[in-house]
């Protein structure tokens, strides 16, 4: 007689874990455009100092970061692969500056500008932006859009 074992049970998998964490305050030095492509995670909060932060971020084609406005701090971005459509504007709903971002673009956000990038290209847009002084909390790892805006409160 075989020996009965009860059914296998299915294991159902945790979602990935992050492998970057915030190295921040301390000194660091980073491979910066791999770590960024590497990153698919809408948001990975990469570094936090004092007095500025570096995220990286990884947007699915025809989707955007979100409309938002930092009153109090200005805002660089650097696309290191994909396309993006800029759009700027001094009201949320008078976005009159738009330009295109390829590859190898900077991005610069001043303070109170109203902005959002789309991914206008069929890959993900990676990019890492840089806020200064830091926007979001120490460690942060949103793996897409919609978590970020619930964990955000927005």
């Amino acid at each position: 007689m075989k020996p009965v074992h009860p059914p296998r049970q299915r294991r159902i998998p945790h979602p990935p874990r992050p492998t970057v964490l915030d190295h921040g305050p301390m000194p660091y030095v980073a491979d910066i455009h791999a770590a960024t492509l590497n990153n698919d995670m809408f948001r990975t909060v990469f570094w936090t100092g004092n007095h500025l932060q570096l995220t990286l971020m990884s947007i699915r084609p025809g989707k955007d970061i979100g409309l938002e406005n930092h009153p109090h701090l200005d805002q660089f971005l650097r696309v290191e692969e994909g396309q993006a459509l800029v759009m700027m504007g001094e009201r949320r709903d008078q976005l009159t500056f738009r330009q295109p971002a390829l590859k190898g673009s900077a991005v610069f956000v001043p303070a109170g500008t109203w902005h959002n990038l789309v991914n206008i290209g069929n890959e993900p847009l990676k990019l890492y932006s840089i806020y200064a002084p830091p926007n979001h909390p120490r460690g942060a790892v949103h793996p897409t859009k919609e978590i970020a805006e619930r964990m955000e409160g927005h």
